[in-house]
């Protein structure tokens, strides 16, 4: 998810056909207003605050801005869900739940059914094909599991009950209301992961308006059902992350004593890999001395495994702030390349 808020691939729920998508992207998110202001019910004090901020900051009209929050039902079992990430699972059972024939065959299916567009997006984003179906394998399960919270609810929720990260929440509802006027969506229909993810790439309403792309020239971005535009916006998500084609993701590293905490506390890839041969930690495969790493511990079942993250698993990490998500992404592709390609 796109999102960082980590959340798209976490809890899914069959999402109810949105009986035909393009349809949905023809609908007003701010109808016209059907009553007079001063008969509107009253909103939350938050609401009506950011309701003047929005109206104020992109001249749009406060009492649609009123109408549309009035719907909002705040959920409390996003809140539940927000505390208890299955990120955050030791890599063994996450890998588990992920890491599966379920994702690697669907990903061959995938690749089979998209061969053409996938090779496409690689070529223009340099993204390897792999990459960008595991991604959409772990996210949605290639687009069968996208969420049913309301996104209106969601992003609310967690922008006015969830303190901790309330500004980062605000911002995504903001992003949310002006991609509903910039692409005319009826926004309380609009349905996906309990962080406010959407879409068979799960991207949270910035990235969505930010990385989107309209990759069969239909002249819509849309990533509820159009595979075209899915496949084009998760590789040019990665590239304007700067994705670097052809280099390693990552590189298992040989460990002869637990490492120092400050070498594992960061998944920046910013220490050469030479310095880690200093310390005696050495990788198990072809890298470059001069290339930046991040030492990456996985916790499995016979104990703690090392990996060099090199810039490109960082990358992946863009996409969902976890080593457990990008680890999972990068195994995931690989199993399906090794279907798909013999490789």
């Amino acid at each position: 998810m796109s999102d960082q808020a980590g959340s798209g691939f976490i809890r899914r729920e069959f999402l109810k056909s949105l009986a035909g998508a393009t349809a949905v992207l023809s609908v007003p998110s701010l109808p016209v207003l059907a009553q007079p202001a001063a008969t509107q019910p009253a909103l939350r004090a938050e609401y009506e605050a950011f309701v003047d901020e929005l109206a104020a900051k992109h001249g749009l009209d406060r009492a649609a801005l009123r109408r549309l929050f009035a719907q909002i039902r705040p959920q409390p079992s996003i809140i539940r869900a927000m505390n208890a990430p299955s990120t955050s699972l030791p890599w063994h059972r996450f890998r588990k739940n992920h890491v599966d024939a379920v994702h690697i065959n669907g990903g061959v299916k995938f690749w089979t059914q998209h061969a053409a567009t996938l090779a496409r997006a690689t070529r223009e984003f340099g993204v390897p094909e792999e990459i960008i179906t595991a991604t959409i394998g772990i996210e949605t399960h290639y687009g069968g599991y996208t969420g049913n919270f309301r996104i209106l609810d969601a992003l609310a929720t967690l922008a006015f009950d969830y303190p901790k990260r309330a500004e980062f929440f605000r911002d995504e509802l903001e992003q949310f209301v002006l991609m509903g006027k910039e692409m005319v969506l009826d926004l309380p229909s609009l349905r996906g992961s309990y962080a406010g993810a959407m879409g068979i790439p799960q991207f949270m309403p910035s990235s969505y308006r930010k990385y989107a792309v309209d990759f069969d020239g239909d002249g819509q971005r849309n990533l509820w059902s159009n595979v075209a535009d899915v496949i084009g916006s998760v590789a040019n998500y990665y590239k304007l992350h700067d994705w670097q084609p052809g280099e390693a993701i990552v590189v298992p590293a040989r460990v002869s004593a637990t490492p120092d905490a400050a070498l594992v506390d960061d998944i920046t890839p910013k220490t050469p890999i030479s310095e880690f041969r200093k310390l005696g930690i050495q990788p198990a495969g072809e890298v470059k001395d001069d290339a930046l790493a991040a030492l990456l511990p996985l916790e499995t079942e016979s104990g703690m495994q090392y990996w060099f993250g090199l810039k490109n698993f960082y990358v992946i990490t863009r996409y969902n702030r976890s080593t457990n998500y990008a680890m999972a992404v990068y195994e995931i592709a690989q199993g399906i390349r090794a279907r798909v390609k013999g490789t």
